[in-house]
């Protein structure tokens, strides 16, 4: 299944009135993205929205304090920051946001605050103006589906302010028109097409398919009702996918008899998301996550939080829905989501402001998991390109990238949609050297020069993608993709967090530190069959030990509630 996910990013801001001598050159890239046609200078009256990232006051202390509440053996392990601890870190300092709204008082720009730390502000200027003031030369360039945008090819600031702002997007960062496989990793199966399996382990049925009965006995995942009203897990809902209420009390009358059909989410929006009910609208993405996670996450409650068009976030609306979670005074113990992109869409400057602030929603208690794409290693480049191609969010590290597996008699070898590598943007984490060093040494010279051996590496875990069974638009039938395996594993950590908030301990938030660890792995079959082709390569393979195909591996239930003393 393909769809679009319209992402843009990002500009970074000037001080005083420019002259050639003042300003630095701060982003810039040689060319238009593949598929985009120059054609001439945009208007010089056209509006550009801008937003302006200020420095924070120490993002790296908040890092440590992510570290420090997530980290197993930690005294501080699981006591979560507030909102006003996590503000204290990201909120820039009285200098910087003093240089900024000066520069903009100067040149008649006043900024509107956009989250809730002030880190982020907008502003509304024309074409004139931005050239002006960035050195820059905003064009429109037409894309070959023929949507038109204007973006810069360079821009430049001033000195005086390279401490003080981060970014302004968007200005270099084109649109991805069409992300074959990666925004929207679930992909509709032929009902002819079915996984041949005669496993010990799972339910006959699953000979065909899988259902939520074949994950209880896959994983040992409880039926049993979760009773914690305040355990919350928040589905994300982009690019016009709605979750049908229709479709999922037919799921639930289909697969799980003994639940109530008529049990069903909360909703929320943002940016104007809608709540479109008529079926001939449901989104199979939606569909898909809604029935895995009330399917899987017996009694959980469940939000569907659905972000519509209005966004001017430019990234498809995932920074408007961080800085929406942030802004409330309780966050969800956990996040899906089955979007993403190729990681080189976006600047690095505005793809680490993005991850910083999934590491403020993981040091709040937010578990933020993230399909890891169906590209395999190519992205969604598969015929293009040498170098393999990662994917975001899933390389940021303070997320958890979930890889996609299927089940072949008697066991799960990876999935070839599996999409996995190491970041070109982000280093290795601490929780990550000792496992990526094992891998990168059975590796050897094997495929050098694809990739980047200094990087975050991803997947973090892995659940099954291929043959599962939905109910989308009334009918039936097998989809599959990595959208699959994050709802699934983010189902299983908020049944464990309903086990620790009954026994009045902290949900389990930020799960890297504590995956990696000695204890965590145990909790997990590892996958060693199968690998992830694309770049004209078979990808990497799985192995013995944490591998960027399906990471540490699957999860086991019992293991994972024992690891936790429940």
């Amino acid at each position: 299944m393909k769809s679009t996910l319209i992402l843009i990013s990002f500009l970074t801001l000037v001080c005083g009135t420019p002259h050639p001598r003042d300003l630095l050159t701060h982003e810039r890239r040689d060319g238009a993205p593949d598929g985009y046609t120059h054609k001439g200078p945009a208007p010089a009256d056209h509006t550009l929205n801008l937003r302006l990232a200020l420095t924070h006051t120490d993002i790296g202390g908040l890092q440590d304090a992510l570290y420090d509440t997530s980290t197993p053996g930690s005294a501080n392990y699981g006591h979560h920051l507030s909102k006003d601890d996590v503000a204290k870190y990201v909120a820039p300092t009285p200098e910087s946001t003093a240089a900024v709204t000066s520069w903009l008082s100067e040149h008649g720009l006043s900024a509107t605050a956009l989250s809730p730390a002030g880190d982020w502000i907008g502003i509304e200027t024309t074409v004139a103006q931005a050239n002006s003031l960035f050195d820059a030369d905003f064009s429109k360039f037409v894309h070959t589906s023929g949507q038109e945008t204007v973006r810069t090819l360079s821009y430049s600031i001033p000195a005086s302010l390279k401490s003080h702002l981060d970014l302004v997007h968007p200005t270099v960062t084109f649109p991805a028109i069409e992300l074959a496989n990666v925004p929207l990793a679930s992909i509709p199966l032929s009902l002819s097409a079915r996984i041949e399996l005669s496993s010990d382990t799972a339910p006959s049925s699953c000979n065909n398919y899988i259902t939520p009965t074949c994950l209880q006995q896959l994983y040992g995942i409880p039926s049993t009702p979760a009773a914690q009203d305040g355990n919350q897990l928040y589905v994300t809902g982009l690019i016009e996918q709605y979750a049908n209420r229709a479709d999922l009390g037919s799921f639930l009358t289909r697969f799980r008899p003994d639940m109530s059909p008529n049990t069903t989410f909360a909703f929320q929006s943002l940016d104007g998301g809608k709540d479109l009910q008529n079926i001939s609208q449901a989104g199979l993405e939606a569909d898909l996550d809604i029935q895995y996670t009330i399917g899987v996450a017996t009694g959980v409650p469940v939000t569907f939080l659905s972000v519509g068009n209005n966004s001017q976030d430019n990234t498809g609306g995932m920074l408007d829905l961080a800085n929406n979670l942030l802004s409330q005074q309780t966050v969800p113990q956990v996040l899906t989501t089955s979007y993403g992109l190729n990681e080189d869409t976006i600047s690095m400057a505005l793809a680490q402001k993005l991850c910083n602030a999934y590491a403020q929603l993981g040091a709040r208690g937010t578990s933020v998991l993230f399909s890891s794409g169906d590209g395999g290693v190519a992205g969604s480049q598969p015929q293009k390109c040498k170098r393999f191609v990662p994917t975001f969010p899933a390389t940021c590290p303070f997320v958890t990238a979930v890889g996609g597996t299927k089940l072949v008699s008697p066991t799960e070898v990876a999935s070839n949609l599996s999409a996995g590598g190491f970041s070109n943007y982000f280093g290795t984490p601490s929780y990550q050297v000792a496992a990526k060093k094992v891998y990168l040494g059975k590796l050897g010279k094997s495929l050098k020069g694809r990739y980047n051996a200094s990087g975050r590496g991803y997947p973090d875990v892995s659940a099954i993608a291929e043959a599962v069974q939905v109910v989308s638009e009334g009918v039936e039938g097998p989809v599959r993709g990595t959208s699959c395996s994050s709802p699934i594993f983010a189902s299983i950590i908020s049944l464990l967090n309903d086990g620790l908030l009954a026994a009045n301990k902290s949900s389990l938030g930020f799960l890297n530190p504590l995956l990696y660890s000695q204890a965590g792995v145990a909790t997990l079959t590892d996958i060693t069959s199968g690998n992830n082709p694309g770049c004209g390569t078979k990808g990497f393979s799985a192995v013995a030990g944490w591998d960027p195909v399906t990471g540490l591996g699957s999860p086991i239930y019992s293991k994972m509630a024992a690891a936790l003393g429940l």
